[in-house]
């Protein structure tokens, strides 16, 4: 080999070895770069199957249960209910959903405070802890209608909220239910969610998800907003549903039961306030599980009420008026014959 060759393979090894280098180093980028591709496609498609599970997960019905045991089976012969006093009535099958009994079932109308049972079941199923602290404000002491310590508008039994006052979760909302007390309504309803503004949104979803399609919320109490009232609404059909859904809560129910005269403490129990439920029918009704009443001048008088069979005990309905001035008597007379009317299979 010459002095020439063996100069140009000199130059050349090395030049060699670079491009190799740069060729394999290539090669790599290049097999990274589809490496990268396939995770980031695994990871969109693992992504993708994740998002599709939370979009097909199943959302909540408005009954008591997701898959009732029993139906209701209306016996021959049976003639329809009529409900003069009520400009709206409706009985449910509180485990299937099945309507038994309805009339302006869908019409929209303000329905007060029968909007707290929506209240309540938001209430329950964000507070994980109903004996967590909330700090009462101006906004919830001076809201208008009924308080706590005041059964009725003006009437009062026993000390009101103060500004500041700490009390539990547990305790504002048997107030709330028993005695329809709106500013526990308000104090939890910011509690939950910051605002009542935000409150209010949450309860408008959570009917949504429940297939509420009717129903309107403005306020944690039901109370309408002046100049914003016709945006202020349900129906009795929607209203059953609530009921029957908020059945999932044994804690509501066992609240909206409790006789009167209950007494609840501030957290440092200095101070002392005495529930009375609004509930008339609590003594009355043998196989009554609970009701909750609701009255503003615009809604009228309103009543629901859940009962169970008077035999068994395995079978619950609930019946909704709105606007009805004999209420009590309506809706005893409604659960009467839906039981009498119908059996479960």
């Amino acid at each position: 080999m010459g002095i020439g060759a063996t100069i140009l393979m000199i130059v050349l090894f090395p030049l060699n070895s670079v491009l190799l280098a740069h060729e394999i180093v290539g090669n790599q980028s290049h097999v990274q770069a589809e490496v990268d591709r396939e995770e980031n496609s695994i990871q969109g498609i693992v992504k993708g199957i994740e998002n599709k599970k939370k979009e097909e997960r199943p959302k909540p019905k408005a009954q008591a249960v997701d898959d009732p045991i029993f139906q209701p089976v209306r016996k021959e012969g049976v003639k329809d209910l009529a409900v003069p006093g009520a400009h709206a009535s409706v009985v449910i099958d509180a485990d299937s959903g099945t309507i038994l009994h309805y009339d302006e079932g869908r019409t929209k109308r303000q329905v007060a405070s029968l909007t707290k049972l929506m209240t309540a079941v938001l209430v329950v199923e964000k507070i994980k802890d109903l004996k967590e602290i909330v700090t009462v404000d101006e906004e919830a002491v001076y809201v208008e209608g009924t308080k706590i310590g005041c059964p009725r508008s003006g009437y009062c039994v026993s000390q009101r909220l103060r500004v500041g006052e700490k009390i539990s979760a547990e305790n504002l909302l048997q107030a709330m239910l028993m005695n329809s007390a709106n500013d526990a309504a308000v104090a939890l309803s910011k509690h939950v969610s910051g605002s009542q503004e935000e409150f209010v949104e949450m309860m408008n979803k959570k009917a949504k998800d429940l297939g509420l399609k009717d129903t309107s919320f403005c306020t944690a109490s039901g109370l309408e907003i002046e100049g914003h009232e016709s945006e202020c609404y349900s129906t009795a059909y929607d209203i059953a549903r609530i009921a029957a859904y908020s059945m999932r809560h044994d804690v509501i129910w066992e609240m909206l039961r409790t006789p009167s005269n209950l007494q609840i403490l501030s957290a440092d129990g200095k101070l002392v306030h005495t529930i009375i439920n609004t509930d008339l029918a609590l003594d009355k009704v043998p196989n009554l599980i609970g009701g909750k009443t609701g009255f503003t001048p615009l809604a009228g008088y309103s009543l629901l009420m859940a009962a169970s069979d008077p035999m068994e005990k395995k079978h619950r309905i609930v019946a909704v008026v709105l606007d009805d001035r004999t209420r009590w008597q309506d809706i005893k007379l409604m659960i009467d014959w839906a039981f009498s009317s119908y059996v479960w299979k």
